[in-house]
């Protein structure tokens, strides 16, 4: 595909992809003038700058000039630049950036005009479509409608009669085509003093077909009446034909009379659309092509009673465009909205019915100062909710423009393709109506139903209707302030603000672990943490990064985080001590920035686009890996290498988008790394590089030593020293590794008093092992000199007895009944204990021998 500026017609188009484009023209001035051009620039996914170089090849002074400012839909910008004598040669350059499968819109450019150049005498001819009927004229006029001209022409020619036709600018007339169900469309009359609405057909104008051709169809007959429907609920019928909004202190539901809301209530206001039989006063509708004028004039949208539908247009590139008005929004009486709370919110519930590629924007313009696309849905979808919530007082203009197609097309082909809207609801709009009622505080000495504001974090008491406040560590809900329920408990590890509009961490944190009690301090770690992940490339190859900020704790629940779009030679201080109103600067907790390098596309300097808020709400802080359906997997980071736990920070974001109707959420992983001082490094899953996988949910894992618990009794141990000269010393070293930071510091060494009684100790020790060896020796000497002498013995018995039995018989050997054995043993030439040492020492090698004498009580004859 080939990208360049096409003309088209009045106007030059840019390219719809991610190339870098450029239109350049030279000029050579006299003198010093200006250069001065209109356009269109709607869609901040495509960068758009002007630029000038001189002869000396120098660009402009100022970059102030450089980059052009986005344009609301429909509405044509100018800009202009002074040119220095000499050859300019000019630039209009631009770069689509496209993430997804959707082109972007492009940059039209018309009525280019220099100041200050040689006019040439040479004139050129009218172009076909166009006539000039004055020589020397500075521009050519536009062929009216069922017109023609050819090149050069002097006047336009009109077609030769009713069967043909032609749009503005043609060169030539065609046939008018037979008319079919594309060529008209219905609408519904205002309710009349019956009750009842009429269906009326129309032919879509300018009418083009006819109806006297054979296969034509003729427009259907007008005129059938059905029951209106009811009046939108705070609007109320009084007997005419038309509704109108409640008095002040009054609801309606919309089917009955206005009554006065009951004392202790005040009515709820805001609007809710959900009949539509007429367009509401604050609402209007519109029709705008940017390439011809066929549909000014037009309703963009028709009512059609229970929704609101698309019209027809003039061609199926139309924008058809409907506006919604509210002058502000504030919280009830009862609420005193905390800065940054939120103060209302808009929903409205669609569908879209499309064979092309068809498109619903829904974007937002704040005081009237420029539009942006909040959201926007291709295709065909689904009837669907969608919700926006508001956070500042402001003036308001919600649009929803749909375009049946983008192509360059001025037929009706794709008729039929439409978008519903079946209600629009806004909460809390000033000058709103009211459907119901709603409890309020009352003064504690009033007894009227006047009602009070209650100061911020202040729920209203069932029982008294008085103003309380809510109990620690809650926040009040913005949807209902009536009863205690109205406070609902922040997350783990959260606690309140002093308003008590959002929950937050105030960047401490403990936790139980096996009966050691671990505290952390994050306060370090509170200012901005950022990371630049990428680089990512483009189908076209275009480089870009993804750039988050994050806002992880403290600053009393203020969004730090910020992010910006279209951002070039300013800093983020700049813009915000320039301006807090800034459009293209979003703050949150987490948020995202697409960064084009400088050298990608040949910017001089980088870009910021596309900036998308990731979380806006603090869940909750917990050692957990799982918080309200956010879920940190196993596998989704490197195991730690450390039994310290890893503390997970979880937040969400509060708006739905096509791609994640719960909206966006983000977990943090706080990683304690002593190696990684101060701020510490932050990274992202390796199987999502963009930090995430499903588009939706975001992970970030933050390693720093800041996320190390504080430093307790149990990460240091004593190490006590010798007792030296009386004293003796005692140091405190830190555990290895060191698992902890700040906390507790390590104790002074101490010295204390001591005696030197090693060498008795060693004394002692001495000569109590010398004598439990000598024991011991001694036990085994005698043990076997005892069996030495009982073997001995036995052995001299019997070799005795055997003697005795040798010698004449006896009348008997043995001891007979009756006798006693007076025999004794007796020892003789016994050694003396010191005798036995002394054997013992000089190892003695011969027997010693004990005599026996055996003393007997027989007679010594026998």
């Amino acid at each position: 595909m080939h990208s360049s500026w096409i003309p088209r017609g009045n106007y030059i188009e840019s390219n719809r992809d991610d190339c870098t484009v450029s239109l350049i023209y030279a000029v050579h001035l006299k003198k010093s003038g200006y250069v001065f051009f209109e356009y269109q620039y709607v869609d901040n996914n495509i960068f758009f700058e002007f630029f000038i170089q001189n002869d000396q090849c120098q660009e402009m002074d100022t970059t102030t000039d450089k980059w052009v400012k986005l344009t609301d839909n429909g509405e044509w910008g100018s800009h202009s630049v002074m040119l220095k004598s000499g050859t300019n040669i000019l630039y209009w350059r631009t770069t689509g950036i496209l993430m997804g499968s959707k082109a972007v819109k492009p940059v039209l450019v018309k009525n280019i005009t220099i100041e200050g150049v040689a006019y040439t005498s040479e004139c050129f001819p009218c172009k076909p479509g166009t006539f000039s009927n004055k020589p020397g004229s500075f521009n050519c006029q536009v062929c009216p409608r069922n017109t023609y001209s050819e090149k050069g022409a002097k006047e336009c020619i009109r077609c030769k009669d009713d069967s043909q036709f032609s749009e503005e600018g043609s060169s030539e007339c065609t046939e008018r085509p037979p008319c079919t169900t594309k060529d008209y469309f219905q609408i519904h009359t205002p309710c009349d003093e019956e009750g009842k609405t009429q269906i009326m057909y129309k032919w879509i104008e300018p009418k083009i077909c006819r109806e006297d051709l054979t296969d034509a169809i003729r427009l259907p007959p007008s005129g059938e009446k059905k029951d209106c429907p009811p009046c939108n609920p705070g609007f109320y019928n009084n007997g005419s034909s038309s509704c109108h909004p409640c008095p002040p202190g009054t609801f309606s539901d919309g089917t009955k009379e206005c009554r006065p809301c009951p004392a202790g209530t005040e009515p709820a206001l805001g609007f809710e659309y959900k009949w539509w039989n007429v367009l509401p006063g604050n609402m209007k509708t519109s029709c705008f092509n940017v390439g011809n004028s066929k549909c000014d004039g037009m309703n963009g949208w028709e009512v059609a009673g229970d929704h609101i539908q698309s019209g027809a247009g003039g061609s199926d590139n139309d924008y058809l465009i409907l506006n919604l008005h509210i002058p502000g929004f504030k919280p009830p009486t009862s609420m005193t909205g905390a800065t940054g709370s939120e103060l209302g919110r808009i929903t409205f519930v669609f569908e879209t019915l499309c064979s092309a590629d068809c498109v619903l924007y829904f974007m937002v313009d704040i005081n009237r100062k420029s539009t942006n696309v909040v959201e926007s849905w291709g295709g065909t979808k689904e009837k669907q909710a969608y919700t926006h919530i508001i956070f500042k007082n402001a003036t308001f203009t919600f649009t929803w423009a749909f375009q049946r197609t983008n192509q360059g097309q001025d037929n009706r082909r794709f008729i039929n393709d439409m978008v519903k809207i079946y209600s629009i609801t806004a909460t809390n709009a000033v000058d709103g109506v009211a459907s119901s009622c709603r409890a309020c505080a009352l003064g504690s000495e009033q007894s009227g139903s006047s009602c009070v504001p209650c100061p911020p974090g202040h729920y209203i008491e069932k029982e008294t209707n008085q103003c309380k406040e809510c109990p620690p560590d809650t926040y009040l809900s913005i949807h209902q302030v009536y009863g205690k329920e109205a406070c609902i408990p922040c997350g783990p590890g959260s606690k309140n603000n002093q308003d008590h509009s959002v929950c937050y961490s105030d960047c401490f944190f403990y936790h139980e672990k096996e009966n050691q009690s671990l505290h952390y301090d994050f306060s370090n770690l509170s200012s901005v943490g950022s990371l630049m992940n990428g680089p990512s490339f483009t189908s076209k190859g275009t480089k870009y990064f993804h750039f988050f900020n994050i806002s992880l704790c403290g600053h009393e629940g203020k969004k730090m985080a910020l992010c910006t779009n279209n951002i070039t030679d300013f800093t983020v201080k700049e813009i915000v001590a320039g301006s807090d109103d800034y459009t293209n600067l979003v703050g949150a907790f987490v948020c995202q920035s697409t960064i084009i390098p400088s050298e990608s596309k040949g910017f001089r300097a980088a870009l910021s686009s596309q900036s998308i808020i990731l979380a806006d709400t603090f869940l909750g802080v917990t050692v957990e890996t799982t918080l309200q359906n956010i879920n940190i997997k196993e596998d989704m980071f490197p195991v730690p290498t450390s039994q310290i736990p890893d503390v997970h920070f979880f937040y969400k974001s509060s708006t739905a988008t096509t791609s994640c109707i719960n909206g966006r959420s983000t977990a943090v992983k706080m990683r304690c790394n002593p190696t990684k001082s101060g701020a510490g490094v932050i990274s992202v899953p390796s199987k999502c590089p963009a930090g995430t996988c499903d588009g939706c949910t975001f992970y970030f894992l933050w390693e720093s030593a800041e996320a190390c618990p504080l430093c307790t009794e149990h990460d240091f141990h004593e190490i006590e020293g010798a007792c030296k000269r009386g004293f003796q010393e005692t140091l405190y070293v830190w555990n290895e590794p060191k698992w902890c930071i700040k906390g507790i510091s390590l104790p002074e060494k101490k010295l204390a008093a001591c005696e030197t009684v090693d060498f008795w100790l060693k004394v002692g020790a001495g000569v109590g092992a010398f004598t439990a060896v000598l024991l011991v020796a001694l036990t085994c000497y005698f043990w076997k000199k005892n069996q030495k002498l009982e073997y001995k013995y036995s052995k001299l018995v019997m070799t005795t007895n055997s003697k005795e039995c040798e010698l004449p018989a006896a009348d008997s050997c043995a001891i007979m009944e009756g006798e006693d054995n007076e025999e004794e043993v007796v020892y003789s030439n016994k050694q003396s204990l010191l005798g036995k040492l002394k054997s013992l020492a000089t190892k003695e090698k011969e027997d010693h021998f004990e005599s026996v004498q055996l003393k007997t009580s027989r007679s010594p004859n026998i």
